[in-house]
Formats: structure tokens, sequence, C-alpha cells
């Protein structure tokens, strides 16, 4: 059997055990008093991963705060269980290889398109099924914060070595995270660090570095990145796509950077920039708008970021911090749900799962956040940029589709084949299978409410709402019932 045809056996086992957990345990109105009750479950388990069933929020309910809390941060992993796709490990022509052929050149196209497919379907059905949604989490966070993307690296063997990379740090430390991802393949493409040599500085990372992944604006000079670009000359690739140092490329002579004098070199840049104030302050107020709310708390966000700084940036502790802390717990539905927020979380609320998760990439690639491919260096804006009249349409059309089993995916998803350029093949290969694909997706809202226990429209709102909701529902309507007027109410956006 393989890992893709386990995989109903397994929801069905899940779906067992869950009802016989509810059988024993959903006593809602004691574990509310008990714990942090079924509203801080949800919230705590959207925030920190993608939905949540009744079952799940069930397991948390009775724990307080700290428990909570505890017991998410100790199941984390640093490594995906979701078998790869075969060709990870294959030797892969390089970009801009000579000497090949009009139709070589195609093949490979074709062949780059339909390997990126695979790989966001292959991360998306991780996201699903992992034990830890939260690491799965923090790895997005981290994909849209140390930004790579497959139009410009053309490699998805080194997108998916990065996302490896990512979930390894992913709640780790942060220093040696940034030392990782400065040497990494991915990274080095798509900024440029491997074509910097001596005499020819390139400053496309020494930039982002300091920009982007530890400092922000304001906090830096152009000399410090002229200086740094120097210290980064000499890092390139093997042969093989391996990290190398090239010392005759290598500008060793003095540089002047945050007003220290050395012979500095990438490394030694990196920790210079560790040794900076603004960093904590930064990456902190950075997971502020992740996890809590789009305008982060001054005081709250400098006292998390002293003890960030001070555990030498370790990510576990912090997170711990945050997720304690009370804003945390009062900033119910102050964020817009992402479109993986909004697709896998849906699914595994409902316990549902595409035939062909690369068909939901596809779909969310329309709905704006198509995995290993971020619009540009800055990543993601998320919030309300999530959300404008084309998307919004196309995720109401999606939770219509699920709620009311409606018409079949419209054909938007499809693009012509002809005069195609290698992302726009991927984007029309990934959009027929979302067309294709989301077809059979159907919630079976008699079922779920059953086995749930979920008996009035009021029990419903309080698994599916951050808030009540925005067009109130009659008291006769059962909780199958009120299942699609939840799903399609604005509120089930936000969370």
């Amino acid at each position: 059997m393989t890992a893709a045809s386990a995989i109903p056996d397994i929801a069905k086992a899940r779906r067992r055990a869950a009802s016989a957990l509810l059988l024993a345990a959903l006593c809602l109105p004691a574990l509310a008093q008990a714990g942090i009750g079924v509203a801080g479950a949800r919230h705590l388990l959207s925030r920190t991963g993608f939905g949540a069933n009744p079952a799940q929020i069930a397991v948390y309910a009775p724990l307080s705060r700290e428990a909570a809390v505890d017991r998410l941060l100790a199941n984390t992993r640093a490594s995906a269980a979701t078998p790869p796709p075969a060709w990870v490990d294959e030797a892969f022509e390089r970009p801009g290889q000579p000497n090949l052929s009009e139709d070589e050149k195609k093949a490979l196209q074709k062949l780059r398109a339909e390997h990126a497919v695979e790989l966001s379907g292959w991360w998306l059905n991780e996201m699903r099924y992992t034990s830890s949604p939260l690491s799965e989490k923090m790895t997005l966070f981290w994909h849209n914060h140390f930004v790579s993307a497959l139009d410009k690296v053309r490699s998805p063997q080194l997108m998916y070595r990065q996302n490896l990379l990512l979930r390894q740090y992913a709640l780790g430390n942060f220093g040696d995270m940034l030392h990782a991802v400065a040497r990494d393949p991915a990274m080095m493409r798509y900024l440029d660090t491997a074509n910097n040599r001596k005499g020819q500085p390139n400053e496309n990372f020494a930039r982002e570095v300091m920009e982007l992944f530890t400092l922000g604006e304001g906090h830096y000079s152009e000399q410090d990145i002229r200086e740094a670009a120097r210290a980064f000359t000499g890092w390139g690739l093997d042969r093989d796509e391996r990290f190398v140092k090239r010392p005759r490329l290598h500008d060793d002579g003095d540089k002047l950077i945050f007003g220290q004098r050395g012979d500095f070199d990438g490394d030694a840049v990196l920790d210079l920039l560790l040794q900076q104030p603004a960093v904590a302050d930064f990456i902190t107020a950075k997971l502020w708008k992740a996890f809590i709310s789009p305008q982060p708390d001054p005081a709250a966000v400098k006292r998390l970021a002293a003890g960030f700084r001070n555990s030498r940036y370790e990510i576990k502790p912090l997170l711990r911090a945050m997720l304690l802390s009370p804003q945390f717990w009062n900033s119910q539905g102050q964020l817009v749900k992402s479109p993986l927020e909004l697709t896998l979380g849906t699914l595994v609320t409902f316990d549902l799962s595409p035939p062909d998760w690369r068909a939901l990439a596809g779909l969310n690639r329309q709905l704006g956040q198509d995995v290993f491919a971020p619009p540009n260096v800055k990543g993601w804006p998320g919030g309300e940029a999530w959300i404008n009249s084309a998307t919004l349409l196309s995720r109401k059309q999606f939770l219509d589709r699920i709620a009311r089993d409606a018409a079949p995916a419209r054909n938007a998803f499809a693009l012509p084949d002809g005069g195609m350029n290698e992302m726009q093949g991927r984007e029309a290969r990934i959009n027929r299978l979302a067309a294709a694909g989301l077809r059979s997706l159907k919630l079976q809202p008699d079922e779920w409410s059953a086995i749930y226990q979920i008996r009035s429209a009021q029990d419903a709102a309080k698994f599916l709402l951050a808030l009540p909701p925005a067009n109130p529902l009659p008291d006769s309507l059962s909780g199958a019932q009120a299942i699609a007027p939840l799903l399609l109410d604005p509120v089930y956006q936000v969370h």
C-alpha cells in the first residue's frame, strides 16, 4: 500500500477515534470552566496550525493556557513525515546549460514544471496530515521570511532542500538558521550570492540580509551594504550545487561594517548582524503580526524581544512567551486567514482530503499563495492583502462548493496551452488540476455533525468561527443545517 492510498483508511480511523474521544470527553461546559475551553482551544489551534476538528479541540479544551501551549511545543518536529517525490535526490540539469537544442530546452522546462506542481502538492499534504501543524506553520513563516522562489532558482530539488532546512531550524536557533540559510544553494541562486566575487561584489544578498532578514529598514547604511557585499565574495556553488568557498575570489581587504573594521568574511558579517539590538525587535514584531495581530504592542514586543535576545535567539521560548501573552488570548478574529489557512483549515476541520493535492496547490495559487513561489523578495504581504475582488470571489466559490455541494468547479482555472513560457506552463498545469481535482470535494454535514455531536447552530458556530457570526442564525437550525451559512459568513474569513 502506498502512502497516498493509505490516506482514506487513516482518515476513517481518525474519525472513529475522534468519535470515541468525544463520547468520553466532550462535556463542553465543564471543560470550558476547567481550562481554556472550546473557544480558547479553537483559537490556539487555528493560529498555530491549519484549523482543527472538534476532537482536536476537545483535547486542548480542558488544559490551562500554559499546559496547552507546552503540549503544542513539545510535539514539534524537525523533519517531514510525508515521503518526498521520487526525483528529489536525482541529478538535475543546471539552469542556462549551454548546447541544449530547442526541443531539449522545452523538455527540461516541462519536467521542471511537473516537478514544481508535485513539490507543492507534497508540502500541502504534509501540512494537512502532520502530527505537528505548528512545525509546518513555522516552516511556512520562515519560507515567507527567507524568501526564495522557483521562478529564479529554477530547481525544484534545491527548493525541496531549502524546505527541509527551514523545517529543521523552524523552532530552533535563529542565529544558526541565519548562517545555514546564507549558505543554502537555493538562497544563493535567488539572491546571486553564488556570483559574488572580488572586484565585482554583488550587493543583493548583503542588502536583503539586513533589510528583510535581520534588521529592517533604517538600521544600516549603504556603506554597510557595500562592505558586507565584499565580505561575501568567494561564496559559491560547485557542480553538484553544494556550498563552497573559493579563496581566490574572496576580497580579503579590511571592511568597515557597523563601525567595526576588519577582514570580515560572510560568517563574520552574520555574527555582526546578530550583535545588533534591532534583530530581536524585528523578528519579534514579525512573529507578532503572524500569530497575534497586524499592529504589534510596542511595550510587549520590547519585553519579548529582550527575552529573545537574552536567550541568544532561541525561537521556541520566544514563541512560548508570545502564545502565553494576554494579547494573544484576546486577539480572536484579528487576522485574515491566508489562502492556506482557509483551504487547509477547512479540510482539517471537516476531515476532508482532495483526491489530488496538486489540485489544492492550484487553488491556493489562484488565491494568491503559491508555495515555493512567493511574489517577490518581500514575500506575501498577508493581512488584508489576501482579499481583493478576484480572490474574495474564489474564496467564496471554494467554500460554497464544499458547503452546498455546488456546481462543479468553474472553467476559470483553465489556461490555454499554446505559446507559454516555463512558468506559464506550470501555472496552466496547476490550474487544470485544480479544476479537475476539486470537483469531488464533498462535505457530509449530517455525518460530520453526528460524529462530533454538533447538535445546534450555536454548537457549530462555537467550533467554526472566531467571533459571533455577522449574519445571526435562527435558533431552529440544527448543527448540520448551520454549517453552510457559517462557512459563507464573513467571520469565517478571519481567525
